[in-house]
């Protein structure tokens, strides 16, 4: 469907699932948005799709960046804009 092509970072935004799961369930407790149908699936099927992605990131380090994502909010938002500009101080900009 892409054609072979693939991006330049893929950022990871790691979490256990059982916390991801809660985080979801605290949020549609509080009035936010939650609970799609992905987020309805059992612990199990998140712990095969999260090992899935770690596999994808081992197999492919220079493309993928791992962030943990237990953290605070401030501090994964953090993580994301250092890795991304990471990539882009790399970059020579043209015009």
């Amino acid at each position: 469907a892409t054609g072979g092509l693939l991006p330049d970072l893929t950022v990871l935004l790691d979490i256990d699932p059982a916390v991801g799961l809660e985080r979801v369930k605290a949020a549609s407790r509080t009035g936010a948005a939650g609970g799609d149908r992905l987020e309805q699936e059992t612990l199990a099927f998140h712990q095969r799709v999260r090992a899935g992605f770690l596999q994808l990131a081992r197999e492919s380090p220079k493309r993928f960046v791992v962030i943990d994502a237990q953290g605070n909010v401030e501090h994964v938002h953090h993580d994301v804009v250092r890795a991304v500009a990471g990539l882009l101080a790399g970059r020579q900009v043209t015009s």
